[in-house]
């Protein structure tokens, strides 16, 4: 996984800089998160590796099945990617441009798992809270686990606080362990 992440750092630093040249982050992002998707999907990853498909067909169909149209910018760079045999690398080259993005735009991604559905005013509470605490906007993904009994647990980047009914048991279980 660390080769993965080699192979694909020069081709996320060249995409944003590119896209960030042109304006296009925002264009650049959803582009790649849609081919990343594709990429992943182990029939496609078959697809990539069989020398007996042309390059030209793999492009079409990283295209025609991620559901964008791509600008000729963007066509030339899967283009690059497939004739390079790097095509699979899609999903980590995605991750590392998501991360220049936040990085440059001052936006930092938050997971928010609670154990039961948060409506609007407590969600818009919450993400308040957590960008006054943490000192940056953040984007955030709320997810249901009822496993965590009652409260929530958030990840900011590293990182995490526990403030669930779950974890406050395991704390005090460690406790009385001690």
């Amino acid at each position: 996984m660390a080769e993965n992440v080699t192979l694909a750092r020069p081709y996320a630093e060249a995409v944003f800089a590119l896209a960030r040249d042109a304006g296009t982050l925002t264009q650049w992002s959803d582009v790649l998160s849609r081919l990343a998707a594709v990429a992943a999907d182990a029939q496609v990853r078959d697809c990539l590796t069989n020398p007996r498909v042309a390059p030209s067909s793999l492009v079409q169909l990283l295209a025609e099945s991620s559901g964008v149209s791509l600008d000729p910018a963007q066509h030339n760079f899967v283009s690059l990617l497939v004739e390079n045999e790097r095509a699979a690398l899609l999903p980590e080259i995605s991750t590392m441009f998501h991360q220049k993005k936040n990085a440059h735009e001052g936006v930092c991604d938050a997971l928010v798992t609670s154990a039961f559905p948060l409506d609007a005013a407590a969600q818009s509470r919450l993400i308040g809270d957590l960008e006054a605490r943490f000192g940056s906007r953040l984007n955030v993904s709320v997810a249901i686990d009822p496993e965590l009994i009652g409260g929530v647990r958030i990840a900011v980047g590293d990182q995490v606080i526990d403030a669930s009914v779950r974890g406050k048991l395991a704390a005090m279980a460690a406790a009385l362990q001690n």
